[in-house]
């Protein structure tokens, strides 16, 4: 009898080792694999091996790096997404990628269902589920954190190893870092264990061994290093002259970030789940790339449509950060996002310094700054008229007079006599 195919997302670790054997039991299924290189680097290295050895049928490890990096990453900068003003989405924009992959392979090889490891309280599950939905509804999605079963059986660490080392699985459990981590090229983020407590300084020199991408800025060169991006639609295409791919880009500018400590974040966060949840973050080329972006559209981008796609970023923010990139919403966003970028073209300098980007020039030959209307001395143009700003003042006025006038109070709460005005 043929068995019945689950697609597994699998890292390697203790979880998704002891995850494959425990699906391969309880559903008598064939497991299937899927590892997506997305820059993980040395985390991948004799995975396949470990797979097999854990019983896996069949293993995929594909290397999505060129499509992450240009696909998923650069629309989303070009939207200047930042998560409550602080997450520049590294983990958030990964899952959308690794799910829809995972569909790719359920239909090619026939499985009834894929599985994933993420916990029932964070905000992967969702993520991964909500792409499944939006590409595949009739493909059944197994959580087996959500499982009662799965939980009564591994309700601690301690019983997760002692299954592994019953069923032979080759996974190495250590306390020796109490927190997680999460790879991949935009970014590393940490959390649970120490990390638990608000309180905890993540920057204390205790901690240094913790950090992979960066040091940490007091640890930085001495010297300030310039480098130039340039800009072509909004998208980074070329590093001190040199052009490059999206994925060049981002490891080009993830070593200058870390060599320069910069784009380390400590925040605590809102999970789409309900609950806070405090999350330390390496992103030097992102924090790079997104300091950039933003001079190249100070530069060149219209002042009505850079406040209209601003007012969209909380949302659109929120939407990656939830798991809706598939959705419509997003698509419509993304679809204003990428007209408003269609001018934003040129070069921009920066110095990077012991965590700080600091910003040295930016051109470009769709500049909309003119030098010569906004100077400070005479207007050789004579393209703007000082004179007209005195009825541009008066009409904004009008409706705060008439206000002040109705209402009867001053700024400091104090009466005033009604004020008869001339509309």
């Amino acid at each position: 009898m043929v068995k019945n195919k689950i697609v597994l997302a699998y890292s390697g670790g203790l979880d998704t080792s002891v995850i494959l054997t425990w699906l391969k039991e309880t559903y008598d299924a064939e497991i299937i694999t899927f590892t997506a290189d997305i820059g993980q680097k040395e985390e991948l290295d004799g995975l396949e091996e470990k797979a097999i050895a854990t019983g896996a049928s069949k293993v995929y490890i594909d290397d999505l790096r060129d499509e992450f990096a240009r696909d998923f990453i650069y629309p989303m900068f070009q939207a200047g997404a930042l998560y409550e003003g602080q997450y520049l989405l590294g983990t958030s924009i990964a899952r959308p990628l690794i799910a829809k992959r995972m569909v790719d392979i359920a239909r090619k090889e026939g499985a009834i269902a894929i599985a994933h490891g993420a916990t029932g309280k964070g905000n992967d599950q969702v993520r991964f589920e909500l792409t499944a939905a939006s590409l595949a509804p009739d493909i059944q999605v197994i959580a087996p954190w959500r499982s009662e079963e799965f939980r009564a059986q591994f309700p601690g660490r301690a019983e997760m190893i002692a299954y592994a080392e019953k069923h032979g699985i080759p996974v190495q459990a250590s306390a020796a870092k109490s927190y997680s981590m999460d790879r991949n090229l935009l970014h590393i983020s940490f959390e649970s264990g120490v990390l638990e407590d608000p309180w905890f300084d993540a920057s204390a020199d205790a901690s240094k061994d913790m950090y992979v991408l960066s040091v940490s800025p007091e640890d930085a060169p001495n010297e300030a290093e310039m480098v130039e991006l340039a800009f072509e639609q909004g998208d980074c295409v070329a590093i001190n002259g040199e052009q490059m791919s999206p994925l060049q880009v981002m490891e080009t500018l993830n070593e200058l970030g870390g060599k320069h400590g910069i784009g380390r974040i400590d925040m605590v966060e809102n999970r789409f789940v309900g609950m806070k949840s405090r999350g330390v973050y390496e992103t030097p080329g992102g924090t790079i790339l997104f300091t950039a972006h933003r001079k190249m559209e100070s530069l060149t981008m219209d002042r009505e449509v850079m406040h209209l796609r601003d007012s969209l970023i909380p949302q659109y923010s929120s939407i990656v950060y939830n798991g809706f990139w598939f959705a419509p919403e997003r698509l419509a966003i993304q679809a204003l996002v990428a007209e408003s970028q269609k001018h934003v073209t040129g070069t921009v300098r920066l110095k990077l310094y012991k965590g700080n980007i600091i910003g040295a020039g930016v051109q470009s030959p769709l500049s909309l700054y003119n030098p010569d209307i906004a100077t400070m001395e005479a207007d050789p143009s004579q393209a703007y008229d000082q004179n007209d700003a005195t009825g541009f003042i008066h009409l904004h006025a009008l409706r705060l007079k008439v206000a002040s006038g109705v209402h009867g109070t001053s700024v400091h709460g104090a009466k005033l006599e009604q004020v008869k005005v001339e509309v």
